[in-house]
């Protein structure tokens, strides 16, 4: 049973192609299962379309959820199309954020954390102008963040949850395991999963997310834990699945999952 539960598409303005251009590269990738998760509005802005080229419109939500929808019923039986989003984590929005997600018949919703006090994640030049005395004290806000998104209830699955090293792999160097182990704690009791996500091989990092040393601690607390590409481009569709399936085996899971209808579907490894 192949997946991928997260894909993106022209609507989020930094994506190529239609929905069904990915639900077209999943059955020639030989998928059984592919979930469209593309990058929520900025609800909480009040302009309708507040950054063109990071999110979709709020008034293209409604049409998303529609195309998904549509496109489900007319692949049926050829491969499960799933209806997710990617949503970004606001602790201050989070109620806002529920609100609108509870209108929608979601498969599930991946939470991720994109930026910390104001600053995106994946920012080149946040490092620079952090003292080197702060960087313990950042990437601990990063997880506690992390484990509020987990308890908040509205997720199901957490993306990449270390994509800081996306364009410093020097975080990863960073002590902050008290952090880790808190936010892997509260993630576990949430019952909800984190994603090995194949895109950090995109960036300067060159390698997937989590790294493997979280992923050892994961399964210590017994998180489970789900794919995604996070692709942009329908060739990236399904991308390392078999290598991430292995290594996976090598740490010791026996199982990952996927959802539907905010249920998990145990895959045995």
């Amino acid at each position: 049973m192949k997946f991928d539960l997260h894909t993106h598409h022209f609507r989020c303005g930094h994506a190529d192609a239609n929905i069904e251009d990915y639900i077209q590269a999943a059955i020639r990738a030989e998928l059984d299962v592919i979930g469209i998760s593309d990058h929520s509005p900025y609800f909480a802005n009040e302009l309708d379309h507040p950054q063109p080229g990071i999110a979709m419109a709020k008034s293209e939500f409604a049409n998303y959820v529609e195309e998904v929808l549509r496109l489900k019923a007319k692949y049926e039986g050829t491969i499960d199309v799933l209806l997710g989003v990617e949503s970004d984590f606001y602790p201050e929005h989070i109620e806002l954020y529920r609100s609108v997600y509870d209108q929608y018949p979601f498969d599930y919703i991946i939470g991720s954390v994109h930026q910390t006090r104001g600053v995106s994640i994946f920012n080149r030049n946040r490092w620079k102008n952090t003292p080197a005395a702060k960087h313990a004290e950042e990437k601990q806000h990063y997880y506690e963040l992390i484990a509020q998104s987990a308890r908040s209830g509205v997720f199901q699955v957490l993306g990449h949850i270390d994509a800081m090293k996306g364009y410093y792999p020097a975080f990863s160097d960073i002590q902050a395991d008290e952090a880790i182990d808190a936010s892997l704690a509260a993630i576990a009791e949430s019952d909800v999963a984190i994603e090995i996500n194949t895109s950090g091989k995109t960036k300067d990092v060159g390698g997937w997310y989590p790294s493997d040393a979280i992923l050892e601690r994961a399964l210590h607390y017994g998180v489970k834990v789900t794919f995604g590409s996070d692709s942009h481009l329908p060739s990236r569709v399904g991308d390392d699945w078999e290598l991430v399936r292995q290594r996976l085996k090598e740490i010791g899971f026996k199982q990952w999952v996927y959802y539907k209808q905010k249920k998990a579907v145990v895959v045995p490894l």
